[in-house]
């Protein structure tokens, strides 16, 4: 529908489940602003990376990660000797969650060089707001009773196979240059 110079301006309206626009460009706008806003031009400069540098880096980021791991354990039952044997510091407990976090991180990185002109700009937001909604869980944990210090350290090893991963992805497996 077209909006002559007569006619009122879009308004927000409250439909069943969600607010609507009433004038469908308004939408449209809206939609392009956070797009740009967010660096998502579907304009990338150069070619995808490589499905061997991909695959090594998702080999680094699994391996690098699990040793990340088990140094942030280690480091955290000598600060805090009470974690010691506390469940998720198990490896098989916190191997299984990391490789599917690394595997959904590697599989992101390829979509993220396709959808944006700067992928390590929007790839860094992303792993930083990912690393924020896995603390989630971990603030749940802390909220049900597990030791403070222990949690801690688990959300310290967010933090490093994020750092990991990301470091792993847009060293190993850039986008490659056109030409």
């Amino acid at each position: 529908m077209r909006q002559d110079s007569a006619s009122p301006p879009s308004r927000l309206v409250v439909g069943r489940d969600h607010l609507l626009m009433t004038d469908p460009t308004a939408n449209r706008r809206v939609l392009k602003q956070a797009a740009a806003l967010v660096k998502v031009d579907f304009s990338p400069q150069d070619r995808q990376p490589s499905p061997v540098r991909v695959a090594l880096a998702l080999v680094a980021s699994i391996f690098g990660s699990l040793a990340v791991d088990a140094f942030v354990v280690a480091v955290g039952t000598a600060i805090f000797p009470a974690t010691k044997g506390y469940t998720h510091f198990r490896f098989p407990d916190y191997a299984k969650l990391t490789v599917i976090g690394v595997i959904i991180a590697v599989a992101a990185w390829p979509i993220v060089t396709r959808v944006t002109s700067a992928p390590r700009w929007l790839f860094l937001r992303l792993a930083v707001l990912v690393t924020v909604v896995l603390w989630l869980p971990d603030v749940y944990i802390l909220y049900r009773g597990q030791p403070g210090d222990a949690v801690a350290v688990l959300m310290v090893m967010h933090v490093a196979i994020a750092v990991v991963t990301y470091n792993a992805l847009v060293r190993i497996a850039p986008p490659q240059p056109i030409g």
